[in-house]
């Protein structure tokens, strides 16, 4: 009998379970299942098959919202309707939202943007919606990619109260000080891949000398403000992942109790 081939680790996605806990969210939201997929990069290194086992793997963890946080391709608008397509497939209870990243901007962002409307993922530019749930309601923003100054958070945030729990997608996580300074709740991004390989050595190095490396992936925090940076699913400039698979992340929200908050 011939031996099974393993599939190469960089087509391994790792589903990243983390409850987290959020100050202005009402009680009748706890336990609301968030889903993210990142930085697909349809194209020569992410194939449609492994698009699509994402999309069925994402649909699986049977999210209430789900966010999609940019670079849907990576260098051809050829591929802008076939990812669109594809994604069109997701599910989840109160909406499918997105926004786009830098390689969306550089492949043509109005034509992203339109085909993921008509795949129905409501994309946020520059904008919020409010959605309700149980008879309770948070607010959803979402900026346009941060790398090419198109981000207008004043205008996403406009008119939303400052006690009342929002979430803010941005590919970029360098959105992080700015969504800060709003005092809004949680921020989703990509952008960073991880880094595409796991320096462990290089980052035990650099916290042994008391210095700070960007911020490359998982969770953060500055104040009040949270932020889940996605390792993303596919790879640009070259197809490797060396300790840092690609990720799916689902995120368990729940009220502040007064406890610190906990990962799953």
């Amino acid at each position: 009998m011939l031996a099974r081939r393993r599939r190469p680790r960089r087509y391994t996605i790792e589903v990243t379970h983390r409850q987290i806990e959020l100050p202005h969210l009402p009680a009748a939201l706890a336990g609301l299942r968030l889903v993210q997929l990142s930085d697909i990069h349809h194209g020569l290194y992410m194939s449609r098959e492994r698009v699509a086992r994402a999309v069925a793997l994402a649909n699986r963890l049977q999210p209430d919202l789900l966010a999609l946080t940019g670079d849907f391709v990576s260098s051809s608008r050829s591929f802008i309707a076939p990812v669109a397509e594809l994604l069109g497939g997701l599910r989840a209870r109160r909406g499918v939202f997105a926004v786009l990243g830098n390689h969306d901007y550089r492949v043509g962002a109005e034509r992203m943007a339109t085909a993921l409307r008509r795949r129905g993922i409501e994309v946020l530019r520059n904008r919020h919606v409010r959605v309700e749930c149980d008879g309770a309601s948070l607010f959803v923003a979402g900026v346009d990619d941060i790398g090419y100054g198109e981000d207008q958070l004043q205008e996403a945030m406009r008119g939303i109260r400052s006690e009342t729990s929002t979430l803010l997608l941005c590919h970029n996580p360098a959105i992080l000080p700015h969504a800060a300074a709003y005092g809004i709740d949680l921020v989703l991004s990509g952008h960073t891949h991880g880094g595409q390989v796991g320096l462990r050595r290089l980052r035990a190095f650099a916290r042994r000398r008391g210095l700070r490396l960007p911020l490359s992936h998982g969770w953060h925090e500055l104040n009040d403000t949270q932020i889940y940076i996605s390792r993303g699913l596919g790879t640009v400039i070259l197809p490797i992942r060396v300790r840092c698979p690609a990720e799916i992340v689902l995120l368990s929200l729940q009220p502040t109790n007064g406890s610190s908050h906990a990962g799953a």
